[in-house]
């Protein structure tokens, strides 16, 4: 598996995000060809300093698969989307890492 990391800082009204990141941008990334898994999370921090705000997790079969997602007219799209909720809602920072997923448990 391939995931998809974005982690996004605080915005200016937190649940005014929520709600644009709910019902706009979702919506669109569900629709990313090849996505297995979409998972969210506002996670806090354990210890000095700040978590980020929001954690969005994409899920792909593979690199292959995940590169095929974001040149698609679907990634395009939300990746405009994203670009657009990070100014409108004045979020300082979004940052975007992919790596393999490897199972150590089972």
């Amino acid at each position: 598996m391939h995931r998809l990391t974005i982690s996004y800082s605080a915005p200016a009204d937190g649940a005014a995000f929520d709600a644009d990141y709910l019902a706009g941008h979702v919506p669109l990334a569900a629709k990313l060809p090849g996505v297995r898994r979409f998972v969210l999370s506002h996670p806090r921090a354990l210890g000095p300093g700040e978590a980020p705000f929001l954690v969005a997790e994409l899920w792909f079969d593979d690199a292959d698969a995940l590169k095929a997602a974001l040149r698609s007219p679907e990634g395009a799209a939300t990746a405009a989307d994203a670009q657009q909720l990070v100014e409108r809602h004045e979020v300082a920072s979004m940052t975007m890492t992919t790596g393999e997923v490897t199972e150590q448990l089972g």
